[in-house]
């Protein structure tokens, strides 16, 4: 009798990034339900989900193993795809990071004392960056001669002893500024993306999974700056509580057990609620709830 063989569950390989955005990006996962565990005695970290393979790769290096095969997909910023010059397939932006949420900036910094003022100031000096390709396209794209050398970190210190200028990563500009710095102009603005490799979206499995992946993240970021809102209140006074608090745009509203009374549900941004809740109760709502939402899919 022939013995059936087993198959093997179909895999979709994702990069992660390795180092600084690595909790932040393994927090965010674990929100969108895809809960990942690292351990220090294996370089596959634990997915709770068959169909995936996850690996951490430095974000300057995801692009490029997404674009050659090795990964079907990855999240990785936008900046390092643009510095490798990589040919993928960008699936959707989800703005995150492990301070703010504003979007990091390469720019072109001097000291304070410098006397460059703009780039053009820069022809025939030298420029310290990380960016080495973005940086000298955007010389070019000015038309000023300059030598480009890669920083292998402390590109800041750098800017005042063994360079003219700098090239850097900043996302408040705070750490320029408290190393005397003075931004000249941003090269590039950048936010993480999802990227797939072009064979792997072409292909039906994978690319069903990966949009799967990218909505759930997506309605997990979206959830953030958000929290669900419930109350009751008596019905004849709900045209009045909707006219006066447009915050509480097409909220759901369901009929109670006590006659003569409505519960009404809305989804809200976090940072107005602490306003709010006070001018509901004037309202005459009742048993106002706020609570947390994990993801919100629109």
């Amino acid at each position: 009798m022939k013995k059936e063989s087993s198959l093997s569950p179909r895999l979709l390989r994702l990069g992660l990034p390795k180092g600084s955005l690595q909790e932040a990006t393994v927090e965010k996962m674990a929100k969108a339900g895809y809960h990942i565990t690292v351990s220090s005695r294996s370089y596959i970290p634990y997915v709770d989900d068959e169909e995936l393979e996850i690996r951490f790769i430095r974000a300057q290096e995801v692009s490029r193993y997404v674009e050659h095969g090795y990964l079907d997909a990855g999240i990785t910023g936008h900046d390092w795809i643009e510095e490798n010059g990589s040919k993928v397939h960008e699936v959707g932006e989800f703005i995150f990071s492990k301070a703010t949420r504003q979007p990091a900036r390469w720019v072109l910094a001097v000291p304070e004392a410098s006397p460059v003022r703009s780039v053009r100031d820069l022809e025939g000096k030298r420029i310290a960056t990380e960016v080495v390709n973005l940086t000298r396209r955007y010389l070019r794209q000015h038309g000023v001669k300059a030598e480009v050398e890669f920083s292998w970190g402390a590109t800041e210190v750098k800017a005042h002893e063994l360079v003219d200028a700098i090239v850097d990563i900043t996302e408040t500009g705070s750490s320029l500024r408290a190393n005397k710095l003075r931004i000249v102009d941003t090269l590039l603005t950048s936010t993480p993306r999802l990227i797939a490799n072009m064979a792997a979206w072409r292909d039906r499995w994978k690319r069903s999974k990966i949009e799967t992946l990218a909505l759930l993240l997506r309605g997990a970021l979206e959830a953030e700056a958000k929290v669900g809102l419930k109350m009751n209140i008596a019905e004849g006074q709900l045209a009045h509580l909707l006219e006066t608090l447009p915050a509480l745009r097409n909220p759901t509203i369901s009929a109670l057990s006590q006659t003569g009374w409505v519960a009404v549900e809305t989804v809200i941004d976090e940072h107005i609620v602490r306003e709010l809740i006070p001018r509901l109760k004037a309202a005459g709502a009742e048993g106002i709830i706020e609570y947390p939402l994990n993801k919100v899919v629109y």
